[in-house]
């Protein structure tokens, strides 16, 4: 059973992120793309030059609500003429990034396999420095729950969590981090359930 703490996690001021949460940022980390934000008139075009050179970019804008008429389309391509809304701003960029991890997916999927030998991630636990003392962990756990370097080889799990990652689906990404944290790191694996951050190398 889950320790309490667990289940309560930040009851007593300790600072950290749920690991399944921890792991879709660092997918994220994984996704490069326009650097120019999306309310600079370069940002803006590369973003819809991007989004109109395939069907599957309109099926984005469709779904991110980037509904316009096709003059209005044509005034973004000649660059005449941008947005004014925040809000329609927000929906284009949100439809280029939807874009781009669909794109991007396939390759993610190929670096964290590596060829057969998987991703070896790095796990630091959470900072409890602003815990009262007498509801930290014990000296003993404490010292074992220290940064954990694992290699994950299963390359079923890489694939759900890309596509768990795509689909924004939380409830995965923490039925995916708990089997990784039940297979890789013994008996204190549940202490990991929140976790300060994950990174790899891939």
């Amino acid at each position: 059973m889950a320790d309490w703490r667990w289940i309560h996690f930040g009851h007593y001021g300790a600072q950290g992120t749920p690991g399944g949460e921890a792991l879709g940022i660092a997918l994220e980390r994984m996704v490069s793309g326009i650097s120019s934000p999306v309310d600079s008139d370069r940002g803006f075009s590369a973003r819809v030059r991007y989004l109109t050179k395939t069907d599957a970019g309109y099926e984005a804008m469709d779904r991110a609500g980037v509904h316009v008429s096709p003059r209005t389309l044509m005034a973004w391509l000649a660059e005449e003429r941008k947005p004014r809304s925040k809000a329609m701003l927000a929906r284009v960029d949100a439809a280029y990034w939807d874009l781009r991890r669909r794109n991007v997916a396939r390759d993610l999927k190929a670096r964290l396999h590596q060829g057969g030998r998987g991703t070896r991630v790095e796990i630091n636990p959470v900072n409890e420095s602003q815990v009262d003392r007498k509801h930290r962990r014990g000296e003993e756990l404490r010292r074992r729950l220290s940064t954990r370097d694992v290699n994950v080889r299963d390359l079923g799990l890489w694939d759900r969590a890309v596509d768990a990652w795509m689909d924004n689906d939380l409830v995965e990404l923490d039925d995916i981090w708990q089997q990784i944290c039940q297979d890789h790191l013994g008996t204190d694996w549940e202490a990991y359930a929140y976790v300060d951050s994950i990174g790899w190398d891939a």
